[in-house]
């Protein structure tokens, strides 16, 4: 995994600190389109993006932080690094985000928003199911 990081670290942002890995991630996903708290992690060490190949990172210091997005009673895991392709309204080929369905955790590896509804936030998870959920629930703070 952290080979994966080192080989986009040349030509990336990098940061450090937990305030400015907060602020510049959640930055990143306004400017996606995305919205603002859908990266709710914890004690933040490090934070890079690749502009030209789209990729970025998150390494917080716990091994995992659970998050519940309290709108939708949704259940997300957050590993010790995150990683993602990042494009305008998507992240892609994302590593280390899994949610709660029933009684099994699911990879998340696709997050998007669509220019036609930019109200829903969609999660499509490694089995191929996704599902679609009012963007709101994902606001900073939630």
């Amino acid at each position: 995994m952290a080979s994966q990081i080192e080989s986009h670290r040349a030509g990336a942002e990098v940061v450090t600190g937990d305030a400015v890995c907060r602020k510049k991630s959640v930055e990143l996903l306004e400017e996606l389109g995305l919205p603002k708290g859908l990266l709710p992690m914890e004690d933040l060490q490090e934070f890079g993006y690749n502009r030209a190949t789209g990729f970025m990172w998150l390494v917080q210091g716990k091994k995992n932080v659970e998050h519940t997005f309290k709108k939708i009673k949704q259940t997300v895991s957050y590993a010790a690094e995150v990683m993602a392709f990042a494009e305008k309204g998507m992240l892609r080929k994302i590593t280390g985000v899994k949610t709660k369905e029933l009684m099994l955790w699911l990879s998340v590896v696709e997050v998007y928003v669509l220019d036609t509804s930019p109200e829903k936030v969609t999660f499509k998870t490694g089995t191929g199911l996704s599902d679609s959920f009012e963007a709101t629930a994902f606001a900073l703070g939630e």
